[in-house]
């Protein structure tokens, strides 16, 4: 059996997941956007894996936005994403905050209505192993 580990940006909360993921979706929805403040939610999707709160369950908070499906849960001191639970048999992982690798590539883009119109085609844009000076 796959195990999982993943945690908060401050250490706060620590989790394991046992089990395999279904989907990685992109989700590019705007709700998602405003989740991440980027151009898509990157999520994992399991209908069978097991979640466990090594450490911090406490500081773990969850929002639903009213009249939609559309939940998140996150560390109530750094604010980052975590695991959740939205509908019932459902465990939703967002990807970044694994600290273990994965081998899934993102099953599909999802939403892509939605699609910020800044997201698109990034081949000519420069990239930098770090900040650039």
């Amino acid at each position: 059996m796959t195990v999982h580990s993943g945690s908060c940006l401050c250490g706060t909360v620590k989790f394991e997941i046992e089990g395999n993921f279904d989907s990685f979706y992109l989700c590019h929805c705007k709700h998602c956007q405003k989740d991440t403040g980027s151009a898509h939610a990157a999520n994992l999707f399991s209908q069978s894996a097991k979640l466990t709160w090594l450490y911090g369950e406490g500081a773990v908070t969850s929002f639903t936005l009213f009249g939609t499906r559309h939940n998140r849960s996150f560390c109530k001191l750094c604010g980052s994403a975590l695991p959740s639970s939205p509908l019932e048999g459902v465990l939703v992982v967002p990807a970044g905050c694994l600290d273990t690798g994965i081998s899934m590539v993102p099953t599909a883009h999802i939403f892509t209505a939605s699609k910020a119109p800044w997201d698109g085609d990034f081949g000519n844009v420069p990239e930098f192993e770090r900040l650039p000076e």
